[in-house]
Order: structure tokens, then C-alpha cells, then sequence
């Protein structure tokens, strides 16, 4: 069975981080290996919520999996939260990684233009060197401008502007890099990739469902990173990673009395086993 390790926060309740990754890729048929960098009673959409930081656990548990021998097929990142433990990540790259494996980074850090709370532009620089460690990286709109210092344009790009972005983000040191929540005609949504080692570019498109949820980008990161690691090419990987999201959406929309706080990603489980066939 193939082994993937995410290295991300637990919030609780709120349908985010390790609390989707680890069911999502589960349903590939992987197993699935955390590592929490903090413990949140929920996400931090909702108010008062708890925190406890986990970073100066990091690197006595890597320690013990290499005492133990133990290796990935994948290693995937989501939400980092301070630049130690960027730098504990970048050295757990370097630990782990082989030339069999892949290591997946979804720098979340900023959307609709703006960073997170606590973020900085010196911390988007650093998190650009750790994209350079990985073999992919799916940044939205908002973390490219961030990583790379350019504006950010919201609206009215062309296929020119997302393309030489791709580029510029290759050039950091990926291999691969995916840009999330692309729309060239203002009606479907989708992502825009680029291989830099083929100079190849491709993209894949849905629907645009009117609707707002938090977490649906770990969604997608997860979906995406466990198609690939049972070897799907990354072109039907996007596209099963794509619907997904869009069904989980959908479901959610769907149900009347669905929670505000995240996709009900769970009714769309089915739904992924049988995209996965």
C-alpha cells in the first residue's frame, strides 16, 4: 500500500486541513500519515477559538520515522504557520525525499488579494524557497503575485498573463506548478498548469458554483495529491481533483440545513471512488 505524509494543522471542527486530507486520501486507497503542526478547537473563521502549537514537535517525530525506517510515496503541506516551521519543513524535504516519491506544496498563505492574518511579505518569500524544494506546487491567484512580487489582478487576465506566471513560478524551482481558481471567461473556474520539464502547458474546467466555503481549497490540494500518488497522470488527476470540489459544492449547496463552516466533502466520497475507477 502506498504511504502519503501531510504535514499540516488540525482544526477540530471546521472541515479543513488534516481533518479533510486524511479521509479524502484514504479513499484512494493510501495510507496516510499526518504529521499536526497545531491543534485548533476549530478553524479561524469561528471566534475564541483554541490553539496549541505543535512546532517543537516536528522534528523528534521525523527523527523517530527515520530511526524506524520509515519512507512516503508523497509528501503534501498545507497551512504553515510561522517561518520555523517553514524551515523544519524544508528540512524534513530533505530527509524524506527520493527519486521515487513527490513532494506537493499548497503554499496556503493569501486569497482574494490579501494575506492571511499573521503573514507577511517576507514570509511569502520564504515560502516560495519551499516551493522550490517541491515537484508541485498549486498556488491560487493571490499566493503567485505574493511569491512571485507582482500585482495581483483579480479580474480581466488573459491566457498570456497566467501563463508567463506559471513560468515565473517554475523558475522558483518546481517542477510542476498548478494555478488554482482560474477563470478566462468569467464563467467557468478551473486550474492552469505548466510542466516545465515537457514546456507543456494544460488546464481543466467547471461549472462555477455561486457559493463560498472554507476549506474547499484542502479539498482539492488532497484530492489532487492522492490521484497522484496512485499514479494517475497529473491532467486526470486535476480533473478528478476539479470535480470533486465542484460536486462537495454542489452537495453542500444542495442540503438546506448544510453547516456554514465547510463542504460536506463527505457526501461526495462516492462519488470520488467511482472518478477514481
Amino acid at each position: 500500500m502506498k504511504r502519503l505524509l501531510t504535514i499540516q494543522d488540525v482544526s477540530c471542527v471546521g472541515k479543513c486541513s488534516l481533518t479533510v486530507a486524511l479521509p479524502i486520501i484514504s479513499a484512494f486507497g493510501v495510507e496516510t500519515a499526518v504529521l499536526p503542526t497545531a491543534v485548533l478547537s476549530t478553524h479561524t473563521a469561528f471566534n475564541g477559538f483554541t490553539f496549541r502549537d505543535l512546532t517543537c514537535d516536528i522534528k523528534p517525530i521525523a527523527a523517530h520515522w527515520k530511526e524506524q525506517k520509515i519512507g512516503f510515496d508523497a509528501i503534501y503541506t498545507g497551512y504553515l504557520g510561522s517561518f520555523e516551521q517553514l524551515g523544519l519543513v524544508a528540512e524534513i524535504f530533505d530527509q524524506f525525499k527520493t527519486k521515487n516519491n513527490f513532494i506537493l506544496v499548497d503554499p496556503v498563505m493569501a486569497d482574494n488579494g490579501k494575506l492571511y492574518h499573521g503573514f507577511d511579505q517576507k514570509f511569502a518569500f520564504e515560502m516560495a524557497k519551499l516551493c522550490a524544494k517541491a515537484d508541485i506546487i498549486v498556488p491560487n491567484l493571490t499566493e503567485a503575485s505574493f511569491m512571485l512580487n507582482q500585482p495581483y489582478i483579480e479580474k480581466g487576465y488573459d491566457e498570456k498573463y497566467v501563463q508567463e506566471t506559471l513560468k515565473k513560478l517554475v523558475d522558483l524551482g518546481a517542477k510542476k506548478a498548478v494555478l488554482t481558481g482560474v477563470s478566462l471567461d468569467g464563467i467557468n473556474l478551473g486550474v492552469y498548469g505548466y510542466d516545465g520539464e515537457k514546456n507543456e502547458f494544460f488546464s481543466y474546467y467547471n461549472k462555477h458554483v455561486p457559493a463560498s466555503f472554507h476549506g474547499t481549497g484542502d479539498v482539492f490540494a488532497s484530492a489532487l495529491c492522492g490521484a497522484l500518488t496512485i499514479n494517475k497522470s497529473l491532467d486526470v488527476a486535476l480533473k478528478i481533483a476539479v470535480d470533486f470540489t465542484v460536486d462537495s459544492i454542489e452537495k453542500t449547496v444542495q442540503n438546506k440545513n448544510h453547516n456554514w463552516y465547510g463542504v460536506d466533502f463527505e457526501s461526495s466520497i462516492p462519488f470520488l471512488i467511482e472518478s477514481i475507477k
